[in-house]
This record gives structure tokens, sequence and C-alpha cells, in this order.
């Protein structure tokens, strides 16, 4: 987080998840083990948010936080934009509340992530249901782009996009009836990510 209610962070996808892993248990503080989570995506009937590409989510892992995000933006080559935050005491109320006041689920995601400190930086490996991902978040792009570097990751493959905002595009080129991004919904589906020629960011050193 960098300044006041400010998120800066990039994705990145890789397919050599392990040896990542190895570096930052070596090299970085583990905050978070592996641990399941559970997101829902909320808005009303008129989808008045996902049209102001806000986003309004409930969240549960080892705690449960309701989060507010505003619309995204390029800043020095990270994604950068408002996000609030704040940890509920029960999901199941949580999602009540937010049921009372006129929202509804628009989609469930899940992931299982594990988190580390390298530096100023927070650093998660996440396993989506189309892939593995590393997502760096910090106080500047500048000590984003060092930690990029020092995981000896392609910066030039980062990718800006919210996890959803890839299923959306997933659905739409794959033609995918789903409403999910969960694992059971894209158990059969063969190297998604590939029909949306996304690189991952640790290509180059496959054919070292």
């Amino acid at each position: 987080m960098a300044g006041t209610d400010q998120e800066l962070e990039i994705k990145l996808w890789v397919k050599q998840p392990g040896k990542y892993q190895g570096y930052l248990e070596a090299h970085a503080t583990r905050l978070i083990p592996r641990t399941y989570e559970q997101n829902l995506r909320f808005d009303d009937a008129q989808r008045s948010l996902s049209s102001q590409r806000k986003v309004l989510r409930l969240r549960q892992d080892q705690q449960v936080r309701l989060t507010f995000k505003g619309p995204g933006e390029s800043l020095h080559g990270v994604q950068a934009r408002q996000e609030i935050e704040l940890v509920v005491d029960d999901f199941n109320t949580a999602r009540r509340f937010l049921e009372a006041l006129g929202y509804r689920v628009q989609l469930i995601y899940e992931k299982y992530r594990t988190t580390y400190q390298l530096g100023n930086v927070l650093v998660t490996l996440d396993e989506m249901p189309y892939g593995f991902f590393l997502e760096l978040e910090g106080p500047t792009p500048d000590e984003i782009h060092q930690v990029c570097e020092t995981l000896g990751l392609n910066w030039e493959n980062r990718i800006l996009e919210s996890y959803t905002g890839l299923f959306e595009r997933l659905k739409d080129t794959l033609r995918l009836d789903s409403r999910d991004l969960t694992f059971a919904e894209l158990s059969q589906v063969d190297q998604p990510l590939e029909t949306l020629q996304i690189k991952p960011a640790d290509y180059p050193s496959l054919d070292a």
C-alpha cells in the first residue's frame, strides 16, 4: 500500500512456481502460509459498480475482509487504484448485510495464496484455477520493479489486469458457460492463458 488508500501492484504468470517459492523461502519472510481463499464480488441489479470499474468484495481466508476498489490506471508501469479494506467479524453476517443493501453476488472466485515480504514489497504466490502467478505489491513502482528483477522475472510480461478481468476475457474467448472462477469450473480447460496470448514472466529461463 503506497500512500493513503492506494494500491500499487503487478501480476506475473509463471510456469515454474516452485523455483520462485524456493527463493522466497530462503530470502524473504513468509507472512502467511498457503491458504485457501474465497472471494465474493458484489454488484447491484444495474451492475453500476462494474460499469464504473469499481469492485465491492467480501473475502475469507485467515480473516474476513470487506474491500472497495476504485478504477485502476497505469502508473509508471504498475497498476494503481484506490483500495479501502476493513476486517469484519463474520463472513455470513457481512454477506447478509450487503444483500440487505441491495447487492448480490455476481461472481465467486477462489485461489490458494502464500504471502511473503521481500524488502518493502509484498510478494504473493497465487494458485489460480487457470495458472500460477506472482503478485508484487509495494509502496512505489521502482521498488516493485526492483523486486521483479531480483526474482529474475521478465518485467515486460507483467500483467496489469485483475484476476477476474482475465477470467472475463477467457470466458469470451473460449465461450465458457461459467459464472464463477473456481477450480471445479475450469478443471477441464487445458492451457487457458495461452488462448489470451499472455506470456509467462519466466519464459526466457525455460530454455536456459
